[in-house]
């Protein structure tokens, strides 16, 4: 198994999250990417990316995104 950032375990749920610094699209996609392969690790179908944006002109905020089975919910600030 890969290492994440991230795994809660709380009353016997897990939840992945992966924390990324915001350095472009292609960046972030490749996180995207590492998500679901832990996700695959750990038999899971929801996980959760963490992004943090340095840039002055950002958009922050939530959102849902589905890859086929998998859906990533995803916090830029």
């Amino acid at each position: 198994m890969r290492r994440a950032d991230v795994v809660i375990d709380y009353r016997g749920r897990q939840y992945v999250c992966e924390l990324k610094i915001w350095y472009g699209e292609e960046y972030n996609r490749r996180g995207e990417e590492q998500l679901i392969g832990y996700l695959k690790d750990y038999h899971l179908t929801q996980g959760y990316l963490l992004s943090f944006n340095f840039n002055k002109n950002k958009t922050t905020g939530v959102r849902t995104m589905q890859f086929g089975e998998y859906r990533i919910v995803e916090e830029v600030v």
